[in-house]
């Protein structure tokens, strides 16, 4: 690796297509999965696998392929990830309609979760090593852009894009996305960590962490429709919590592991990480609250999801914001800020009780209170856990904080939909809930809306974890520049 290279605008804006090939293109999928699936003509549940397979491997490979990318090649794993992303992009577009289009489907949406395993740790592992102080965070803060940006703006792009060219062009345009991104970091030296050709590839703690993270994952998206007390879903828990606890004992002692366990031994990295993991989880607002608009108040999906244009638009606009306040106040301040805002957002959005002419326009103020407060929280955040990385760790490092936003929101998600429903499907409302807040207007989905004001109650409380653990575990300078 040439240490004197300085990371420079181009290979920024590589980095940041190469997000989006992910969070916008292929994130679309969720708001044109009914047009895909009548066109095709394939089964509902089909369509649904498709749709979460993607997330699924990125978020169950992403540790894996940091650790790899670490020790034989960041640019190589980089690139392959491009490669990956147009691979999957181009199966998707060429899905034909019939008996042979769940295997392209399913197969494209693997790639595609694959690929962004292989970008995201590569990509803001590189953004550590090439850029320094002030200029690092101006790359995160575009970086996350793209991740957050891209996937507020996924919804609403896919469906312009399927209503007037159709939705292959969605597929397409990620592949011309990715080439160019290519393009664009065509001049990316290669790094790996220091004296890798010596360290040996540690298949036994990758396959444990798979089997750990694949239990896991299975768990946290079927466990509500399994149900929490079925046996199946104790078992997946149980082989979860086992291979974790076996993967933490065997990487502990391995010398060539492929994630540095040690790495939790900093307050300020593992406080990050945590913190990152609780205020993800409060991604459950968004499908609680927009079934609620849907079932409750008879919204259809689209008159719904334009409610959360706010919430792209704020991301986007304040992530500059985010990191002028970290290079001002350090770290710690915007998180507790940006948790704060989106504490307001929950409490605006938990007013169930009114009626729904005037939860819409408190729905609007809340999903952009909900980007201002992710924009503030992002930079900052990311930059801690970076800032406290070793460079030789840059890729797992940059794998365990970005896992730890998937199974943040694949947690939070999941529970919050599943006391959603639990209490939503009720035939008698609450009483003490009914005693204590007066639900105005139709009474016949009081149940629905209690539902939802005690799922969102749940976010509330992960932003009050997030709260807690910056307090303890990040200084107030962290990530300040000095002037």
């Amino acid at each position: 690796m040439d240490v004197q290279y300085k990371g420079h605008d181009r290979i920024l804006y590589g980095f940041i297509l190469s997000v989006l090939t992910f969070w916008l293109f292929a994130n679309s999928m969720l708001n044109v999965s009914s047009v895909m699936t009548a066109e095709l003509s394939i089964e509902a549940n089909t369509m649904n696998i498709a749709v979460s397979l993607a997330a699924l491997f990125s978020g169950i490979f992403i540790v894996v392929i940091g650790g790899l990318a670490d020790s034989i090649g960041r640019t190589r794993v980089f690139r392959w990830g491009l490669g990956l992303a147009i691979a999957g992009s181009l199966l998707i577009y060429l899905t034909p309609s019939g008996d042979s289009a769940p295997a392209f489907l399913l197969f494209g949406r693997a790639l595609q979760g694959l690929s962004a395993a292989f970008v995201m740790p590569t990509s803001l592992g590189m953004i550590k090593i090439f850029w320094q102080g002030a200029e690092r965070q101006r790359a995160i803060s575009l970086w996350s852009i793209g991740t957050f940006g891209g996937s507020g703006l996924s919804s609403l792009t896919g469906g312009i894009i399927a209503s007037t060219l159709g939705w292959r062009y969605i597929f397409l345009l990620a592949v011309i996305i990715a080439l160019v991104a290519l393009w664009l970091t065509k001049d990316l030296p290669e790094n790996k960590r220091e004296n890798a050709g010596k360290y040996k590839t540690d298949w036994k703690g990758i396959i444990i962490f798979v089997i750990a993270m694949i239990t896991l994952q299975v768990f946290i998206t079927k466990g509500n429709q399994f149900g929490w007390t079925n046996w199946l879903t104790i078992v997946l828990a149980a082989i979860a919590i086992i291979f974790a606890y076996l993967f933490i004992k065997f990487e502990l002692k391995y010398p060539f592991a492929f994630v540095d366990l040690h790495l939790f031994n900093n307050n300020i990295f593992t406080g990050a990480v945590l913190s990152n993991f609780f205020i993800n989880g409060t991604a459950g607002l968004l499908i609680v609250s927009l079934t609620l608009m849907q079932k409750g108040a008879d919204y259809t999906p689209m008159q719904a999801g334009l409610l959360t244009l706010g919430f792209a638009l704020a991301v986007i606009l304040f992530m500059r914001v985010g990191e002028k306040l970290l290079q001002h106040f350090g770290a710690k301040k915007p998180i507790i800020w940006g948790a704060l805002i989106i504490a307001a957002s929950l409490i605006i959005l938990m007013q169930t009780q009114l009626m729904a002419y005037q939860y819409q326009i408190l729905a609007i103020l809340a999903y952009t209170l909900f980007g201002v407060g992710l924009a503030f929280f992002a930079t900052p955040a990311t930059d801690a856990a970076l800032s406290n990385l070793p460079e030789n760790q840059a890729g797992s490092g940059a794998g365990i904080f970005k896992m730890a936003s998937s199974l943040g929101a694949s947690f939070g998600v999941a529970i919050s939909a599943g006391i959603y429903t639990a209490l939503a499907n009720r035939e008698e409302p609450i009483e003490w809930l009914s005693n204590l807040v007066i639900f105005v207007g139709r009474q016949d989905n009081v149940s629905i809306r209690q539902g939802a004001m005690l799922a969102l109650a749940f976010c509330l409380l992960l932003v009050v974890l997030v709260i807690i653990t910056v307090i303890i575990k990040i200084p107030n300078d962290t990530g300040k520049q000095i002037k």
